[in-house]
This record gives C-alpha cells, structure tokens and sequence, in this order.
C-alpha cells in the first residue's frame, strides 16, 4: 500500500503549497531544489519523466488525476527502452492535483508511486495545480524547493539554478557507440546526445538509418566511420552551455554535411551560425502546440518540451524561420534557404503526443 505523508512545495517568491506525499519521502532536513514548470498533456507521464529535457526541474502536471495506468517495464535492449525515454527519471520532484494508486493497463507492471520512490524522486498529491500554474503563466518559471513542513521559509536561503550547470554534459551519454537496424542500414547519421529521447533512436533505425550515437563533446573530424549528416537531439537546461556541441554543428555546416536538429538542437544550430536564443517566461511543456509552416501555411499539432528559444533576428544572411508557433509566434524551427541545414523546435518523435511531424525524419533522410 502506497505510505503516505506531508511535504511542501515553496516558490522562491515564498508561495507555500502542502500536499501529500506519494513518492520519495525525503529526510526532514531535506531541501529538494528545481525549476518548478508545468506541463499540458492529459497523458504520457511515463515519457515525460524520463524525458532528459526535464533535468533540475519540478514538474507540475495540469490534468488532474496522474497514476492511473501506471508504469511498463523497465526493461532495455541494447540501452533502447521499448516504453520510456531515458533510463532514468529526470525531474527533481512531481506535483499533481489527485495521485491515483489504483492503475490498470496491460502494459503496466508497478505503480507510479512505487517507481518513484525507486528512483528516489519526491512527489506531492493534492496540491491546487491550477492555481500554481497560473501564477507561474503571470509571473513565470519559479525556482523552487520540496521541504518537510515543519521547515520554515527563509527569504534567505539559496535557491538552486539548474540553467547555471551544464546539464547537456550531464545527461549526455558517457562514450560514442554504433546502433544498426535489424535490416541493415542504407545511410548513417552522427547522432549527438545531449540528451536524447529514445524515440529518436528508434525513429531513425525504423527507417533503416544506421546511429553513431555520440556524446555531446564529440569531435567530429575524427569520427573513422564513413556517415551521411549530423543529428543534434533534444536536451535540458541554457543552449549557450553546450559549447562543445556547438563548435561541431559549426564545423558540420561550414563542411557542407547535411544538418538535423530537435527541440534543444534548434537553439544550437542557430548559435553555432552566430545566432542568438533567449529564455522564455515560461517555456511550452505540452501535447498540443500547433505550429505554423511558414512556407505552406500549413498547421501541425505538436508535442514540446523546452524553455528557451531562438530570436529569429538574429538569424545570418541565407537563414530564414520555418515555423512560428500559433499561440504566441515564437520561433519553432530555422532552416538554411539553400542548403540541407535545418531545425525543429518541437519533437515529431512525439513520445508523448501526436505525430504530425515524425515525416520530418524522412525529409532529413531524403538528403543524406
């Protein structure tokens, strides 16, 4: 039976939240520190917290019952989860409205709550999740911390940046290693994992593309395998971090290798091309952003994680916007006007969400 108890959520503005615990219960002493966000999607629990991009952060779901078809099975073949996203959970904590502990799914195999505190993860239930996201929508992203109770907000005490690390090091995979379609392969990608959803993986070995799966400092100019382009996933936390992985999308283009990014990897094409990005107030975290081809006017449904953005004028001469976002017109992709050089800011990989634009993965494969 899932134990429970008493924990708080405090803002750095000193908002208090109290709820009940249903996840990791941390000690008394404890200060669970994050950037405390929210995400839209009525389901994919699951591939959100082990989606990297939400490393350092205290993830507030919107729908209001979390937990009722539980987890699937952890299992990995070689490192590829069949069902999640990462190996690991990489929030910091979970706040939901209503936590079910009664789940029902042919996949499942343990509950939410129990899978949580396995990956020792705090989570509170019962906390007015619309009124926290409206004051993060007025005042923004919010640093925060997940505290006993008893302990008393002090003005004082250090709230944890995670922007100020480089989180893209570390999520990223530890050495570069070779993934091959069952079927064999007909073109080869350098994947850069700056921490990479495993749906990508599994969207370019579908489509018979052979992955070097490389970490994010890899040096491209000494890669011994022959490979067709340059693929820069999605990833956590400030672009301008990763500066590694930028001097290579930099040395990518300006050697005329065809050039693919995601979400994280369209901020870092645009700073590797002297572009610039910034932090928005806060961020878009759902299953259903609709997304505007600049080119065709067409509108695509598309699922996002990610809190900074490219400032499209700054864009270099031959560079232009693919995408606009339909509710606030930020920039949700740039492409080169000639050349095979362009970049998403949402995720056609989905995982969760709808798969309007997994055909952007056959766009890229057309030119390799």
């Amino acid at each position: 039976m899932d134990r429970v108890s008493a924990l708080k959520l405090v803002l750095k503005d000193g908002t208090e939240w109290v709820g009940q615990s249903f996840g990791f219960l941390p000690r008394e002493t404890s200060e669970i520190n994050g950037e405390v966000v929210f995400n839209t999607g009525m389901a994919g629990y699951p591939e959100s917290l082990t989606d990297p991009s939400y490393r350092g952060q205290i993830l507030v779901f919107t729908y209001p019952l979390i937990g009722n078809y539980g987890i699937p099975e952890e299992s990995f073949k070689k490192g590829i989860s069949e069902f999640l996203e990462s190996e690991a959970i990489h929030i910091r904590g979970l706040i939901v409205s209503e936590y079910s502990p009664e789940y029902s799914h042919w996949q499942a195999h343990q509950s939410l709550s129990a899978w949580l505190r396995k990956h020792r993860i705090p989570a509170i239930s019962g906390i007015d999740t619309r009124a926290l996201t409206q004051r993060l929508r007025e005042k923004g992203t919010m640093l925060g911390k997940i505290v006993a109770p008893s302990r008393l907000f002090n003005s004082l005490s250090p709230f944890a940046a995670p922007d100020e690390a480089n989180l893209v090091a570390e999520v990223s995979c530890e050495r570069r290693r070779i993934l091959t379609p069952k079927e064999g392969f007909r073109k080869t990608v350098v994947a850069y994992d700056c921490g990479m959803k495993h749906n990508i993986i599994r969207s370019f070995l579908a489509r018979g593309v052979r992955v070097i799966h490389a970490p994010w400092d890899h040096n491209l100019s000494r890669e011994k395998e022959r490979y067709d382009g340059v693929f820069l996933s999605n990833g956590p936390g400030d672009p301008k971090k990763a500066t590694d992985t930028i001097a290579q999308v930099a040395w990518s283009i300006q050697h005329q290798i065809p050039t693919f990014g995601i979400c994280l990897g369209n901020q870092l094409m645009a700073l590797a091309i002297d572009g610039n990005t910034y932090k928005l107030k806060y961020g878009h975290r759902s299953v259903n952003q609709p997304c505007i081809d600049l080119k065709t006017g067409r509108c695509v449904i598309t699922s996002q994680n990610h809190g900074f953005a490219v400032d499209v004028k700054t864009l270099p001469a031959g560079w232009e916007p693919w995408f606009s976002n339909a509710n606030d017109g930020t920039n949700e992709g740039i492409r080169h006007k000639k050349k095979p050089f362009f970049s998403v800011q949402f995720h056609p990989e989905a995982c969760p969400g709808p798969t309007d634009t997994n055909y952007l993965f056959d766009e890229f494969i057309k030119h390799l």
